[in-house]
């Protein structure tokens, strides 16, 4: 499905990335996964590609700084050649209700999960124009559809995402680019993991499908958009979330 397309995944050394890397691996990509902490983790999931016939390697990037995303996408470019498929999955969280919130919380995960997307998006792109082709998929999620108590900073920043998607879809689809959003709702992550079971069953009871999500979900909807499956479908948000967003 992916044979001969080069993609990179960013925040992949775990998660959702992760799984998503592995998927995009599984269907015929060279995949890069980019982490900026763990490299031991980044190496894992290359292996596990490699092991299961897949074509990857780590590459090492702080998506918030707009220098060393250029140098990401150079590099690249430089090895491969091209650049077919960027994902943007790469964030943090900084929890805390809006009375509390430092500043330092609020700016640094809009600058990973907002602006890290536009630095990604912003290099990558003059790539994609020239070869008048290319697949953005940008992880936003249900808080930036609903909103969360104690989330400002994340619903905010993956708002701004969802309208991050759609601009870039107005202004690139001209030359053949696809920029689609996927929004995930309570997926099965280390994150989640951390919540307690009161918590929740207290979310799954919101949720009409009545159950939490895996990261295989996520991946089988980016597969979607970054094959030619997708191809006359562009600045889309599209809530993997069970039905807990309607």
């Amino acid at each position: 499905m992916l044979k001969d397309k080069t993609a990179l995944v960013t925040g992949a050394s775990r998660g959702i990335g992760a799984q998503v890397a592995k998927s995009l691996a599984a269907n015929g990509a060279y995949v890069y996964v980019n982490y900026n902490g763990s490299k031991e983790r980044a190496d894992e999931v290359v292996d596990e590609i490699v092991k299961s016939g897949g074509q990857a390697e780590a590459i090492c990037c702080n998506v918030a700084d707009f220098d060393a995303c250029k140098e990401m996408i150079e590099k690249i470019i430089a090895d491969r050649g091209r650049l077919d498929i960027l994902i943007n999955n790469a964030g943090i969280t900084r929890d805390d209700l809006l009375m509390k919130m430092s500043e330092e919380a609020f700016d640094a995960v809009i600058n990973t999960n907002l602006k890290g997307c536009f630095n990604t998006i912003r290099h990558a792109s003059r790539y994609f124009l020239k070869q008048r082709s290319g697949k953005i998929v940008n992880l936003s999620s249900v808080s930036g559809v609903m909103g969360n108590a104690g989330q400002a900073n994340y619903s905010a920043a993956k708002a701004g995402v969802i309208g991050l998607t759609k601009s870039v879809a107005r202004e690139l689809s001209s030359r053949g680019i696809n920029c689609n959003a996927i929004a995930p709702g309570f997926i099965e992550t280390e994150m989640t993991a951390a919540m307690t079971d009161k918590a929740k069953e207290a979310t799954i009871a919101t949720i009409p499908l009545g159950r939490t999500g895996s990261t295989e979900d996520i991946a089988k909807a980016v597969l979607f958009l970054a094959s030619d499956m997708s191809d006359y479908i562009t600045g889309q948000v599209i809530s993997v979330d069970g039905g807990m967003s309607i």
